[in-house]
């Protein structure tokens, strides 16, 4: 592709320290199997031998486990890209960017949320002729599409505010939040330059907003803001707004979110002259969508919008790369999507890849990372040793394609960076073309083809997104994971204990889903992928079978310590010290990472503690969903993350106090406080029978240990149960259940030990 001149347009970088880290993980692996040598030679003939082999089981998949992981640390790599390298080369020879941002429930998800994102979208620091904005609407919301259309009005400000003053991020709630909290009231002079000149410019061309000279700089936004959310709060739109927007008539036939005809309004139109920001520049293309829904009809979720999106934009602006976001993922960095072109165009590699991931970051995540939500070691860590391997997983926002891979076309050496794609010219009316275009987002359409097979994203599962991504690296193409200083994009973070176990079932779930389907990586990635790409895949899909080896262990030695039977050898021999070696190399490697990648040592303990309850709760009620689906006792189901909380929710959040929801009554809370309360009755019970005796701790010393530290990890919910008054304690159901179901489970055990 390159010649000999070749200058690339991207860096590659080889992690340090990789000889060191795969000599600690030989030494953890000796010691992992020595640790199951005493298991195999020292198997009690008497009291304890079940308990002895539930452990052995649990240490076995462990230890197994730990090897599948060791693939995404064994060889990571980092990107960086040239940005002035791709201006220089290319110009204004640029590929057309088309931007999908979906969203499904206004409620979960408000319209001013969904419009921040897509206003921070059409703002990037690109040809604005060279991009198109479409958004998704599952839940075919009038409120959405009237926040859509104050958008579009809003847009001929907001864009050429963001590039004459290059601020970030572009989101325009974020900005006037972040801009407020840094002056204050003793405002910088240059903010107030800013002001000023944003002022001149807006009075000159604001018909639509009818202000004056020395309004403040977010004065459209605020009153953008408040119409919205005043529609919102009421439930309806403003009589006079019905009347005059034709937009508005195609909910006429309008039955329910579930049952309705193919929505589909273009709000800017790219290809009109008269499609002019406030300076006379160009406006992107800006289109709602709302694919037609029937009862009788699946519509498979995300995955069935996005490929109705898929259609319907390449019949209107057809850009050769295509960007996904969810409609909380707002941009962050206004040059993401010349990073991204800098992997794609590349004259030497750039043939070879369908799609750029970036990060899942989130904007609200308290400082020592309260529920653990910042996937920190996920980011900064495993996603890098996976492109080593030939590339991440595409984890379903924030990611780049190329439009044709998303198609289903094939990789192959002979194939050439083709970015001048056909455009699309037709003499159509905007309503001609509406008109037209709403069958490809009809419920038939899709009917005898390959869409949701070998054409656009899968279906069939509730991570539509990896399998989606698995198949196309299986097809020969590679991806690159993009991680730059500045993130490309931020979103909103679960604010509750149970939104966070919940989006961790569907997460887990799926990827079990997936492990048990025709698409598992073990046989379906098996010689079109490498190895360690697989090992890397499976170290999510096997998420859920952690779950029995986790609750053996939080379990069985607490039970057995309460009646005075070891599990584990002695301090003072020598099998003790693989175990010391393994717990200390272990725990020493998880917080040195943790730390590596930006967290802190409170960070890395509450990253503990959610591991611990996702593993007894998310992942065991994944597994038995899954179980329960493939005998056909349930169906596949999406359930949204909520993206808003109560007042109250969010002030015990920043104050990183657990939510546990005064009227909750999750099933996974009761496991998580049984468990908390079996491991307490265990250790007191043991004390008060071998009190102050010294040999009781050495011949019981690891078995103590663990149940310590359960009992110190569980502190938040010991809090919540007994401690709390306000409305995040425990319900006073769950404490009285968790309490008899620990004390019948104690009092039970002496007949099975």
């Amino acid at each position: 592709m390159g010649g000999e001149g070749h200058v690339p347009l991207f860096k590659t970088r080889r992690a340090k320290g990789r000889f060191l880290y795969r000599i600690f993980a030989a030494s953890m692996l000796m010691a992992i199997c020595l640790i199951w040598a005493y298991r195999v030679i020292h198997i009690p003939t008497k009291d304890g031998r079940w308990g002895w082999i539930g452990l052995f089981m649990a240490e076995l998949w462990f230890g197994l486990y730990w090897y599948v992981t060791q693939a995404s640390r064994w060889n990571p790599v980092y990107r960086s890209t040239f940005k002035k390298r791709l201006s220089q080369r290319y110009g204004k020879d640029l590929p057309a960017v088309d931007i999908f941002v979906c969203t499904a429930d206004p409620v979960i998800e408000p319209p001013m949320m969904v419009i921040n994102t897509v206003l921070s979208v059409m703002a990037y620091d690109y040809p604005q002729e060279k991009l198109s904005v479409y958004l998704s609407d599952d839940a075919g919301s009038d409120l959405t599409f009237y926040a859509l259309l104050e958008a579009s009005h809003f847009s001929k400000h907001w864009i050429p505010y963001c590039k004459k003053f290059r601020i970030e991020p572009r989101s325009p709630a974020v900005y006037f939040l972040s801009t407020s909290l840094l002056h204050g009231a003793d405002q910088d002079k240059d903010f107030e330059l800013i002001q000023v000149q944003s002022n001149c410019w807006r009075d000159s061309f604001c018909p639509h907003s009818g202000m004056t000279s020395g309004v403040m700089s977010d004065k459209l936004y605020e009153e953008m803001k408040n119409r919205i959310e005043t529609a919102t709060k009421l439930g309806r739109i403003p009589e006079e707004l019905l009347m005059e927007e034709k937009g508005f008539s195609q909910w006429d036939s309008f039955s329910s979110r579930h049952d309705h005809d193919t929505i589909l309004q273009i709000l800017i139109d790219g290809r009109n002259p008269k499609a002019m920001d406030v300076e006379g520049s160009k406006l992107p293309t800006l289109v709602y969508l709302a694919r037609e829904k029937r009862p009788e009809h699946p519509h498979n979720f995300k995955a069935g919008a996005m490929n109705a999106l898929i259609r319907v934009s390449s019949e209107i602006s057809n850009g050769a790369i295509i960007l996904n976001v969810d409609c909380d993922m707002y941009s962050n960095n206004s040059n993401s999507i010349r990073d991204a072109l800098c992997f794609f165009m590349d004259e030497e590699k750039g043939h070879e890849i369908a799609f750029v991931q970036c990060p899942q970051n989130f904007e609200n995540i308290t400082k020592n990372e309260l529920y653990s939500n910042s996937l920190r070691v996920i980011n900064e860590v495993e996603l890098h040793g996976l492109d080593g391997y030939g590339g991440p997983m595409y984890i379903g926002t924030g990611c780049f394609h190329r439009r044709d891979t998303l198609c289903g076309r094939k990789f192959s050496k002979e194939y050439m960076n083709q970015w001048k794609m056909e455009s699309i010219k037709t003499e159509e009316s905007i309503h001609e073309l509406q008109e037209r275009l709403k069958d490809l987002a009809s419920c038939r359409y899709e009917e005898n083809t390959q869409w949701g097979n070998e054409m656009g994203l899968k279906y069939g599962c509730p991570v539509e997104d990896i399998i989606t991504g698995l198949s196309i690296q299986c097809l020969g193409w590679k991806s690159v994971y993009l991680n730059p200083a500045r993130k490309a994009f931020l979103g909103v973070a679960p604010t509750t204990m149970e939104q966070t176990l919940v989006q961790h079932k569907r997460w887990s779930e799926g990827d079990l889903q997936i492990l048990l389907s025709k698409y598992s990586p073990a046989w379906y990635g098996l010689g079109r992928i490498s190895p360690g790409l697989i090992l890397g895949y499976c170290t999510y899909c096997l998420w859920p079978l952690n779950s029995l080896a986790t609750l053996s262990y939080c379990i069985v030695p607490s039970l057995y310590l309460l009646h005075g039977i070891p599990l584990f050898p002695q301090v003072s021999s020598p099998w003790f010290l693989p175990f010391a070696y393994v717990i200390l190399a272990k725990y020493s490697g998880s917080l040195a990472e943790f730390l590596w990648s930006g967290g802190t040592i409170l960070g890395w303990w509450n990253d503990q503690r959610i591991w611990l309850f996702k593993r007894t709760t998310s992942y065991l009620f994944a597994f038995m969903d899954t179980i329960l689906k493939l005998l056909g006792f349930s169906e596949t189901s999406f359930t949204l993350t909520a993206k808003v909380s109560d007042k109250d929710v969010s002030e015990r959040y920043e104050g990183e106090m657990m939510e546990f929801g005064g009227s909750s009554t999750s099933p996974m809370f009761t496991i998580l406080a049984t468990l908390a309360m079996l491991n307490l009755f265990c250790i007191v019970g043991w004390m008060k029978k071998v009190g102050m005796e010294m040999e009781g701790y050495r011949t019981m010393g690891l078995q103590i240990l663990l149940s310590g530290v359960l009992i110190l990890i569980n502190w938040p919910v010991y809090q919540g149960m007994f401690l709390r008054k306000d409305n995040g304690k425990m319900p006073c159901s769950i404490t009285v259940k968790s309490v008899l179901l620990a004390s019948v489970v104690c009092a039970s055990s002496s007949f099975f030990h």
